[in-house]
């Protein structure tokens, strides 16, 4: 192979990975390597449709004043993940504001932002943001176009979290199938005895490495990225008020706790209580697609009067196989439960892709109309 079709072949594999990934962090309402602006309100820093290198928060450590962030948001247009610029902090939270607005979004309803609600930052350097113009644009045109292909053959409830994870999976695999069935007849297939060897056809083993990069990466990170432990404050005083977490010496108070879920994609939530004297009324539970579920903290008030630290633990699975086999995993580990998840993701992609090309090596005609889909991006491309 050539040293130019290896550089196009990788440069294809970096863009396929990137659509997937902004493909799968939207439906999984958690920015997976790539996010994008939707608006103006960013401007002229990013412009509507804009993609940036979303860093999950895990890595990128405490935000500073001047970053970049993207949060989940609770009164912003309605509520959702919001990405703005980090203008101060107060002992809230941050304070956030849109490059091109006049105002903060804590001068409206917007409260102070805390760290638990953001997810990522922008990758910048030098203090300037690595802007990848209209790639948002492209994958919300594309998207789009998917939405309204799979409404009109009637599975458009699963974009809306309804249907089952199971089902998204074998829509998945037909996806994959019909492109690759759509690729053959519509390539020319005819007999050739010409050298396998040369440089337009490509190894079925790299294929299938990138489809399971496609599959494994962004799944992987939308149940790791937003699963951790939470923190927060009670005191235990003689004198309680209304604030739920003031609590009165050696009594219990109970909290509401809410999961959102930003995506499309339903999850399945576990939340364990790492602190003694806390209990969780539900500790597992279905959170469907852009929607939410309640559980509640049962907090004891120590004996002693004065500000105490709780926690607990949120771990979110993509509910592929059934319940109680994932709650057993977790027993055993979360991570145990994030790589059986995996393998199985792994074993419907790699089976998908080998009844889609087969075990042979895969022919990308160059020359004449029927051509395949993967040359007529490169031609579009390079």
């Amino acid at each position: 192979m050539k040293l130019s079709t290896a550089v196009q072949n990788g440069v294809l594999i970096l863009l396929i990975l990137a659509v997937g990934a902004m493909l799968f962090g939207q439906a999984a309402g958690q920015p997976v390597l790539l996010g994008y602006v939707e608006t103006g309100s960013m401007e002229p820093t990013m412009e509507p449709g804009d993609g940036f290198v979303a860093v999950p928060s895990a890595i990128a450590g405490p935000p500073q004043e001047g970053d970049v962030v993207v949060f989940v948001a609770e009164e912003l247009q309605g509520g959702g993940l919001t990405t703005h610029r980090i203008v101060g902090e107060t002992e809230e939270g941050y304070i956030t504001r849109g490059d091109a607005n006049p105002f903060t979004d804590q001068s409206g309803a917007e409260p102070p932002v805390t760290e638990e609600q953001i997810v990522a930052e922008a990758l910048q350097i030098n203090g300037q943001v690595v802007v990848i113009p209209n790639l948002g644009s492209g994958v919300v045109g594309f998207q789009e176009w998917l939405t309204s292909a799979w409404a009109a053959i009637g599975v458009g409830a699963l974009l809306s979290g309804g249907g089952s994870a199971q089902s998204l999976v074998l829509l998945g695999i037909g996806i994959i199938a019909v492109g690759f069935v759509v690729d053959a007849f519509t390539g020319d297939r005819g007999t050739s005895r010409r050298s396998r060897r040369r440089s337009n056809y490509i190894k079925t083993s790299t294929f299938l490495l990138v489809l399971a990069l496609v599959v494994l990466a962004p799944a992987t990170a939308s149940m790791m990225v937003p699963s951790g432990t939470t923190s927060f404050d009670i005191v235990s005083s003689e004198s309680p008020n209304e604030n739920p977490l003031v609590i009165g010496v050696g009594e219990e108070a109970t909290v509401e706790y809410r999961v959102a879920n930003d995506g499309f994609i339903p999850v399945l939530t576990v939340i364990e209580p790492r602190s003694p004297s806390l209990s969780v009324s539900r500790s597992s539970f279905i959170v469907s697609g852009r929607s939410e579920e309640v559980t509640s903290l049962r907090i004891r008030a120590p004996d002693a009067t004065g500000s105490y630290t709780r926690s607990i633990s949120e771990w979110r699975y993509l509910p592929i196989l059934p319940r109680s086999v994932i709650l057993a995993l977790h027993a055993i580990h979360p991570v145990v439960a994030v790589l059986v998840i995996d393998l199985v993701l792994l074993t419907v992609a790699v089976t998908a892709g080998l009844i889609a090309v087969g075990v042979g090596p895969i022919r990308m005609r160059s020359t004449g109309r029927n051509i395949t889909l993967v040359q007529q991006l490169k031609r579009r491309l390079f």
